[in-house]
């Protein structure tokens, strides 16, 4: 009977470990955020540890040189799952049978660029993009955007490509998701874990409004609400919105670089909670397509809800009762993004 359970549980393993792999594409490859994020992926905290993958790194032509050293350090880390890494210039190859895009290259602000520049050059690399994806991807293709202006830009990719669903494009508002639950925490003395149902409204800038009004902080005798937690409304109607806010400059003022290892986790957390749900209870934050929202919120804009995830789809959290302080600042934020988008299309039009 061993004998029989024993070859049972081999020929299980021999099976597992012969599953197909996955092709993910990373954009703006060769660039410090890629580079804190593929061993991530390539070692399975994101896809899973049993899943085996093909990474293709997509790049501009005179940054192939530095995707191959990417690619030989990939190869030297040798990781089980990592079946193959493509190193391309092409959107061809590039978007060829996908099934997940993270697109982290964009065109960024340059001193003295006006914000009407840097959308008109973002929209000619995501209408691109968005048509390969149309065109070589899988229509099952999840489709994460990275690159700053990342709502606009997520929607013009969307808009390019009208033959893959809508629901399956979002844009990165993790990464401020993250930093309002950790200013949350520090403020109550408390691991980040202990911080759940935080809100980021609108628009990945500095109109995003990080909302705790339905947040819970976990404590020895029970959860309570964010404000009953921290009993200082000035700081988190003031200090804790601006810091959040504000905190991609901070680090940049700091670094003088942007953010790339906190970005990267953002990037993992969101893809694995696409791949794998969200946990019962709890919501995380994410731009997606607003329409159909529940919260007056103007339609065709990606804007950054509430969602929770399961068999690889997200719900809109329906039902938040929304005060007239939140209302105020997600109007803010959505009034930013229909300027942006207005912008845009007319670039796309173009």
């Amino acid at each position: 009977m061993l004998t029989l359970l024993t070859s049972v549980y081999l020929l299980v393993q021999a099976v597992s470990s012969q599953a197909e792999p996955i092709r993910v594409v990373v954009t703006g490859a060769a660039g410090q955020i890629a580079y804190s994020l593929l061993y991530s992926i390539a070692k399975g905290d994101v896809f899973g540890k049993e899943q085996p993958i093909v990474l293709i790194l997509l790049d501009i032509p005179p940054m192939l040189p530095v995707l191959d050293g990417v690619v030989m350090e990939l190869q030297d880390c040798a990781l089980p799952l990592l079946r193959d890494v493509i190193p391309t210039d092409k959107v061809e190859v590039g978007f060829k049978d996908i099934d997940a895009a993270i697109l982290v290259g964009s065109m960024p602000r340059k001193e003295g660029m006006e914000r009407k520049d840097l959308l008109k050059a973002n929209v000619a690399i995501f209408k691109v993009q968005g048509a390969a994806l149309d065109k070589y991807a899988k229509k099952t293709v999840k489709v994460l955007v990275v690159g700053n202006p990342a709502n606009t830009n997520c929607l013009i990719a969307s808009k390019s490509a009208p033959s893959i669903p809508k629901e399956n494009f979002s844009c990165l508002t993790r990464l401020d998701h993250n930093r309002a639950s950790s200013q949350v925490a520090m403020r109550c003395n408390v691991s980040a874990d202990k911080v759940k149902n935080v809100i980021i409204w609108g628009n990945h800038s500095s109109t995003q409004y990080p909302d705790v009004h339905h947040a819970k902080v976990g404590a020895p005798g029970g959860e309570v609400g964010v404000y009953d937690a921290v009993k200082d409304d000035a700081w988190l109607h003031g200090n804790f919105i601006s810091t959040v806010q504000q905190r991609g400059a901070a680090v940049i003022k700091a670094r003088k670089l942007s953010s790339a290892m906190s970005a990267a986790k953002a990037i993992c957390d969101h893809m694995r909670d696409i791949w794998f749900g969200t946990k019962e209870g709890e919501f995380v934050s994410m731009g997606v397509y607003a329409g159909g929202n529940p919260y007056g919120v103007p339609e065709d804009l990606i804007y950054s809800f509430p969602v929770q995830i399961k068999n690889k789809t997200w719900k809109m959290v329906d039902g938040l009762p929304i005060n007239d302080f939140s209302r105020a600042k997600m109007d803010a934020t959505a009034d930013e993004l229909v300027e942006e988008r207005n912008t845009a299309l007319e670039f796309l039009s173009q």
